[in-house]
């Protein structure tokens, strides 16, 4: 019994051993890699964003120019939205934010939305959706250009009663078979156009300045 209660003991020390050593080696691994992936993040955020506005339109670091803002009638959620901020020589170039067209046909729709200085739009993506393949999905890039005629518009191009799909008497096509997806996608794109318009002083603000929590 003494001599299986000692190799108990033993094997008991030996797993303890080896927890120790894995934990310390998963501890490693971890804080080598934490900051280069953090980094890869980083540039594949920058890489998304200089889809809308190039890299040589602005000099800081985009990524950390940021503030989080609640916003949910402009920007369709209740949880904090990252604003990034583009600028040049210290002035307001574009900012970029990720908001959500809420009554997309099969669920949220999340974009990333460019707007320039000016109020002009830089550009607009869809990250991510559940629309239906073939129909609601060509709000995707990948699957066709239509997401592309945002560059450039305004709320004054068109104006406001344009902001709307062609069926519902605006200036923007729909998709054979699914109107309800784009026009989510051009009702959340204009709200946030008016977000910008609304709240622009406070969202070009210096780095660092106070910006209110909540907007609504």
């Amino acid at each position: 019994m003494k001599t299986l209660a000692r190799s108990m003991g033993i094997a008991a020390l030996i797993l303890s051993g080896f927890a120790v050593v894995g934990t310390g080696l998963v501890a490693v691994t971890y804080t080598g890699t934490r900051d280069i992936i953090a980094e890869a993040q980083r540039k594949a955020l920058e890489a998304s964003l200089n889809q809308l506005v190039p890299a040589d339109r602005y000099d800081n670091r985009v990524t950390e120019d940021r503030i989080e803002v609640v916003a949910p009638d402009w920007l369709g959620t209740d949880q904090p939205v990252t604003v990034y901020r583009a600028r040049k020589n210290g002035q307001p170039v574009a900012l970029f934010a990720t908001p959500i067209a809420p009554d997309g046909y099969s669920g949220p729709i999340q974009l990333l939305v460019g707007v320039y200085a000016d109020g002009t739009l830089a550009g607009a993506r869809v990250l991510a959706h559940k629309e239906t393949p073939g129909l609601g999905d060509g709000i995707d890039e990948k699957r066709s250009p239509w997401i592309l005629a945002f560059a450039g518009k305004s709320l004054e191009n068109p104006r406001p009663d344009g902001w709307k799909v062609k069926k519902d008497g605006g200036a923007f096509d729909q998709f054979t078979g699914a109107t309800v997806t784009p026009r989510a996608v051009v009702k959340a794109t204009r709200k946030f156009l008016e977000y910008v318009q609304t709240h622009r002083e406070q969202l070009f603000a210096p780095v660092g300045a106070t910006v209110k929590e909540r907007q609504s």
